[in-house]
Parts: C-alpha cells; sequence; structure tokens
C-alpha cells in the first residue's frame, strides 16, 4: 500500500511546480549561448508540398460566434462521410498552430505556449480531403503548406490500431496528430520542461474544437494510444520527437 502511494505521489510531482526552486536556470543551453533549435523541424526541399489558402481570405467566411462555439464544443465522435476541403484545414491548421509574425527565434502563433517555444509538430492522417491523396503529411508552419511524408496503406486500420481500437479515430476526414520535439523547450527551461508542452498540447487542442466548429465538423481529443506503435507509424525516433496527443476531424451530418 505504501508502495502505490510514494508511486502516486511521484506522478503527481509531474503537475507541480516544485522542480524550478531547484534548477539552476543559468545552466540551460539558452543561458549557456548555445543557439536555439529551429522553430519547425527541417525537411527536403525535394519533398511534395501543398500551399494551402491564405488566411486573409478566410476570416470572414469562418467568423462564427466565439460565444457560439464555445456553447457547441463537444467531444464529437461520429462523423458524416463529407470530405473536407483544402480552405477548411488550411482553416484549422492557422487556428491551431498558425504563425502570427516572428521575431528573433521565437514564433508567435494563434496558441500560447510556454516561453514561445512551440515544442510541436503538427502531422496529419489524411483520409477524405478535397484534392490531397491520402496518407500522412505534416504542417509546416513558416510557409503555411503540407508536406507529404509517407504512403501508409491501410491508413485508417492503423490509425485505428495506434488509438487502441478507437474506430472514431479512423472514421473522419482526417487524423491530427501532435509530436513533441522536447528540446525545442528544453532549450529554455531545462528540467522544468515537460509540464509546459503537456499544457501546450492542451491549448492547441481547444483551438482546434473551436475551429472544427466554425467549419461544420467535430473532433475529440484522445490520449489513449500506443505509444511506440505511433511513433513508428510516423517515422519518429521515440526519444527526440514523439507522439503526444491525438484528434481525429469529420464533418458532421
Amino acid at each position: 500500500m505504501n508502495d502505490g502511494k510514494e508511486l502516486i505521489n511521484k506522478h503527481r510531482y509531474f503537475l507541480k511546480d516544485t522542480k524550478r526552486k531547484s534548477i539552476n536556470f543559468a545552466y540551460t543551453d539558452q543561458n549557456k549561448g548555445i543557439a536555439p533549435p529551429p522553430i519547425e523541424k527541417p525537411y527536403s526541399v525535394d519533398a511534395s508540398r501543398i500551399k494551402l489558402s491564405k488566411i486573409d481570405s478566410l476570416k470572414e467566411k469562418y467568423n462564427i460566434k466565439l460565444t457560439e462555439a464555445i456553447w457547441r464544443r463537444e467531444s464529437r465522435r461520429q462523423y458524416s462521410k463529407k470530405p473536407i476541403n483544402l480552405e477548411e484545414l488550411s482553416f484549422l491548421l492557422w487556428a491551431t498552430q498558425g504563425i502570427r509574425y516572428i521575431s528573433g527565434p521565437n514564433a508567435f502563433r494563434n496558441v500560447p505556449s510556454a516561453g514561445c517555444r512551440h515544442a510541436l509538430e503538427t502531422y496529419l492522417a489524411i483520409f477524405n480531403v478535397e484534392d490531397v491523396n491520402p496518407g500522412i503529411y505534416r504542417y509546416l508552419p513558416l510557409s503555411h503548406e503540407i508536406i507529404f511524408e509517407k504512403d501508409e496503406e491501410n491508413l485508417k486500420e492503423n490509425i485505428i490500431r495506434g488509438t487502441m481500437g478507437q474506430r472514431f479515430a479512423g472514421s473522419g476526414a482526417l487524423t491530427f496528430i501532435w509530436a513533441a520535439i522536447p528540446y525545442r523547450m528544453e532549450w529554455r527551461y531545462g528540467l522544468a520542461s515537460y509540464k509546459e508542452i503537456a499544457l501546450d498540447a492542451g491549448h492547441v487542442c481547444q483551438n482546434l474544437y473551436l475551429a472544427s466548429e466554425a467549419i461544420g465538423a467535430g473532433t475529440c481529443a484522445i490520449a489513449a494510444y500506443d505509444q511506440e506503435y505511433m511513433d513508428q507509424l510516423l517515422n519518429l525516433d521515440g526519444e527526440d520527437e514523439f507522439v503526444i496527443y491525438i484528434a481525429p476531424v469529420g464533418k458532421l451530418e
């Protein structure tokens, strides 16, 4: 019984900010003068990329009242077979990780992040998006594009398997998969980084909930998944980058 209590207390410690009192921030890589990691994960210039819609043209189109979006917001697990179009996908990506402006090593986005570090990369398992072939893609926030990552046979079933049999995870038009690159946060905060990364993921997904309502779609956050399987599916090393959160999106009837 005591062992169980000790284990509970150890894991509860993750939620506390007590650790900050014992960290000497003078020894973080930022304060050592080491250059910050890139804002965006590098990619091959030869990779296939798809330009997304300019956001200025979307602001009025998806100008839903905030109170209405909050009132309607709920976790939705049933979706129609209607596709999402590229314009709608552009809006969802802008709402969740879009960049407003860049200042030095910081990219100020539409979601908050501790120290403006934004340790997340957005991957997409695309099933039914107009003018986009099915497959796994990644969002490039600096250029507002998506980049093709890989083909995947039985992609829907593999996403369902990776989410431990949650069938709705593969029943929408696409599934958002956020991966953490911890060093982006560690560079500034060292051992105080991990709670902040988890909080940042929550900020991003809440914006997806509200933005989905604006396009007549729904989503449902997923935190229960097979870590190793999902990392492998996205070709992530599981150490310096790994899946942290998942959310399918589909049009509503």
